[in-house]
């Protein structure tokens, strides 16, 4: 692994489907701001894409003029001016154990029905950096990882929301003391 990629948080891939009635408000981008601003991520790569409604061909959509969508889009099969090197993609593709490839970033791209659309956004974990590294140093290595369900989190739902409550409480205690 290069000296680079340790020095980063892990990095994550979240590609979120919007259907042809989406209220794009902005409250999305001012929720991503925030945890920039709080140093809990930083957004590395932004893209959207639509599913042309007539031709059904996927388009990149781009975000507001910024100069996002580089790298997803690569992954996509976009061809783009700040495309990723050849060398690059191979030494990505090399270093990955586990996770989404560009295979499965082109699948999740390819389930949009004509008209619908979806946000690719990429971004690392600021707040993960020293336990990355800790890990690492450890020897561990990553074996797999995800979000829960909602089917799987309404089977420890309970559960959750006590453990949330308890430690809520142990906090307050503690900045109260």
């Amino acid at each position: 692994m290069s000296e680079t990629t340790t020095r980063i948080g892990p990095v994550q891939l979240i590609a979120i489907g919007f259907g042809p009635d989406a209220q794009f408000e902005g409250r999305v981008m001012e929720e991503l701001e925030r945890l920039e601003q709080a140093r809990t991520i930083r957004l590395l790569d932004l893209l959207f894409v639509a599913r042309d409604a007539d031709a059904g061909e996927l388009v990149a959509l781009g975000y507001q003029g910024e100069s996002l969508g580089g790298i997803v889009g690569a992954l996509l099969g976009f061809e783009f001016d700040d495309d990723l090197p050849e060398s690059t993609r191979e030494q990505v593709q090399a270093d990955r154990p586990f996770g989404l490839g560009r295979e499965e970033v082109e699948a999740l791209a390819a389930q949009l029905e004509p008209g619908q659309a979806a946000a690719f956004m990429l971004f690392e974990h600021v707040w993960a950096r020293d336990l990355k590294a800790a890990i690492r140093d450890a020897g561990g290595v990553p074996l797999g990882e995800g979000f829960l369900t909602p089917e799987v989190l309404a089977l420890v739902g309970v559960e959750l929301a006590a453990m949330a409550a308890e430690l809520d409480a142990l906090q307050a205690e503690t900045e109260g003391a």
